[in-house]
């Protein structure tokens, strides 16, 4: 392969210019400049900006601030007792109180108390939780039949009572 020949009159590729002191110094004092204005604007934690996406679907802003949110007193514990901190009063849950026959009907008719009396009727092991729910769940079964007047065992018992009465005249 033959090479293009250069002309006798053709300078070889020139070097870059080298830059003077100072025109390298005003190049880095720029480049400080525009770093220096690189980050979240003064106070951008403190009060973040909301973006127009979230507001619209009725989403409370998240803090972004880490840690707890928990008030501190900011007087020691004894120091001033004419001031006392009051703690915020949690809302209690009023259980509904259901009448022993509702409650009797709730737990009988029970799709756990259902599942756990066929698995140990099929022979199967409950776990030590299972087991203690299903006992107390029988135990206020039990509670709420007495209550109620119910007693299962004395009309098994007037059955067989019965019975026996019959054998008994048949038999004399």
């Amino acid at each position: 392969m033959k090479q293009p020949v250069r002309g006798a009159h053709a300078k070889p590729a020139s070097k870059t210019k080298r830059k003077s002191r100072e025109e390298l110094n005003e190049a880095a004092r720029d480049r400080k400049r525009d770093k220096k204005h690189r980050g979240n604007a003064s106070g951008s934690r403190a009060n973040p900006v909301a973006s127009a996406g979230k507001s619209a679907q009725g989403n409370k802003a998240k803090d972004p601030r880490i840690g707890s949110k928990k008030p501190i007193p900011l007087v020691a514990d004894g120091a001033t007792a004419s001031a006392p901190v009051k703690k915020a009063a949690k809302p209690v849950a009023k259980k509904v109180r259901l009448s022993p026959e509702e409650e009797l009907a709730q737990l009988e008719n029970s799709e756990r108390l259902d599942a756990l009396l066929d698995r140990m009727e099929n022979g199967d092991t409950l776990s030590a939780e299972e087991q203690a729910w299903l006992d107390e769940t029988l135990d206020r079964i039990d509670e709420l039949m007495e209550q109620l007047g119910i007693n299962m065992d004395d009309e098994a018992e007037d059955e067989q009572a019965e019975e026996d009465m019959y054998r008994l005249l048949k038999g004399n």
